[in-house]
């Protein structure tokens, strides 16, 4: 009786399907669909678009010059109140949050529109305008890549980070002169 226990035991261990049921294993909960958010195609923007942002960094003088030239927009994506406190002379602003096609297109006359671009990443000493965000989050890098998505394709970018005292381009706001 004892040898058919053991044998009993030893079968169960060794035939499939007589040992306990395991629980299945948890399943990733199925995806949420929306069609007005699509992950895979801003990774291939922002792939798309590094070799060429990172080819079109100007320096200040470069930037400077590039400003000068007709038809070129100025766009300062951050917010309304950080630009209302300092920002380039002669930049438009729309703060990244308002972009959408039709605000864009009110703001940059064409697709082939110069664009150069600028965030609080670029500035240092005057902390409350240009607050920094973490280099990785820098606006610059978003707004590249939201023009990029709406079609706009020559857009430009401040590379350095300039302290605001020590910078050679114009500055207004309410900030300014303080």
């Amino acid at each position: 009786m004892k040898s058919l226990a053991v044998l009993c035991f030893a079968a169960a261990l060794l035939v499939p399907g007589l040992q306990d049921p395991k629980p299945p294993a948890p399943s990733a909960p199925p995806p949420i669909a929306n069609p007005q958010i699509d992950y895979p195609g801003f990774l291939e923007i922002a792939n798309k678009a590094e070799n060429v942002r990172a080819a079109r960094r100007l320096g200040e003088p470069e930037f400077a010059a590039a400003m000068r030239e007709p038809g070129t927009v100025l766009l300062d994506a951050r917010s309304a109140d950080k630009y209302g406190l300092r920002h380039i002379a002669g930049a438009v602003s729309l703060p990244f949050t308002d972009f959408t096609a039709a605000s864009l297109a009110k703001a940059i006359p064409s697709k082939a529109t110069r664009v150069l671009i600028y965030c609080n990443n670029n500035f240092a000493g005057d902390q409350r305008a240009f607050e920094s965000k973490a280099p990785a989050a820098s606006l610059n890098i978003s707004t590249y890549i939201a023009l990029a998505t709406y079609g706009y394709a020559n857009v430009w970018e401040l590379a350095p980070n300039l302290d605001v005292k020590a910078s050679k381009l114009e500055w207004a706001g309410t900030a300014v002169g303080r």
